[in-house]
């Protein structure tokens, strides 16, 4: 009887990381964390392709596209949310966050945030969502105001920007230490800094434009749910772990597409 109490106990923590890495399976799932991903590789090659015509004069090639496939590398993206999102939400917070997002009205919600974000790829979808936040832009319209709630309870504009910047000076540090570009630190930041007003117009339409968008078949009674969720404890957690991993991510991606146009630039001119 003693042997088998001490070794109860021991089987019990070898099998806590598992069921921790089982919860943390789930929350991937009801967040759509792979579905996600996949559509940002998608805007990333888009994007890469604007480098490779505004950067390489269109000679990327078969090779460029080949690195721009291993820098947008999904499982390396999903790995690093992963560990923001342990990082960030542990225990009953978890569980708050899986039981909101695995309920009819949080997979209502990720699933049309999701095809939103394919849609506005395109550049005409785009333009379309920024002109309806425009025409609603200093209104009393009530859907507004309910988006105007969920940007403000997670700080979305003000993270978004700095996410922005942060990822610009990345860049800007991939083409320096890649010698397509000379400028010391100061000048990357003074650079980056005087960008600041331009990026935060620019995020505050593109982010407003989004939402009205995603949101536009969504009931009332689902956003306010979501409004409400989004200030609570788990979802001020989740808010933070995503902004963080995606912040991360998208400055390692970044530098790695800065240093990747310097390669070729230096590869064009030799």
């Amino acid at each position: 009887m003693k042997q088998a109490f001490l070794i109860a106990p021991l089987l019990w923590v070898l099998a806590l990381p598992a069921w921790a890495d089982a919860r943390g399976a789930v929350l991937l799932e009801v967040l759509k964390i792979a579905e996600i991903v996949k559509i940002l590789q998608a805007e990333g090659e888009t994007y890469a392709e604007t480098l490779n015509q505004e950067m390489l004069q269109g000679k990327g090639g078969a090779g460029w596209q080949l690195q721009v496939a291993n820098i947008y590398d999904p499982d390396r993206i999903v790995d690093t949310l992963s560990a923001r999102l342990d990082a960030e939400l542990q225990g009953d917070l978890r569980e708050e966050v899986i039981a909101f997002f695995a309920s009819d009205t949080g997979q209502r919600i990720v699933t049309l945030e999701n095809a939103a974000r394919a849609a506005i790829n395109d550049q005409t979808i785009e333009d379309a969502a920024r002109e309806r936040y425009f025409e609603l832009e200093g209104s009393d319209d009530p859907r507004l105001a309910q988006i105007s709630a969920l940007i403000e309870s997670g700080d979305m504009i003000d993270r978004n920007v700095t996410a922005t910047m942060n990822s610009n000076l990345q860049f800007m540090r991939g083409l320096v230490d890649g010698g397509a570009a000379e400028m010391t630190q100061d000048e990357l930041i003074a650079d980056i800094s005087a960008q600041q007003e331009a990026i935060t117009t620019d995020t505050t339409s593109w982010l407003y434009g989004y939402l009205l968008l995603a949101y536009s078949p969504l009931p009332d009674d689902m956003l306010d749910a979501y409004v409400e969720f989004s200030l609570s404890d788990a979802g001020v957690a989740l808010n933070r772990a995503l902004f963080d991993g995606f912040g991360a991510a998208y400055e390692d991606i970044s530098y790695a597409l800065g240093r990747a146009v310097a390669l070729n630039v230096i590869a064009q001119e030799l």
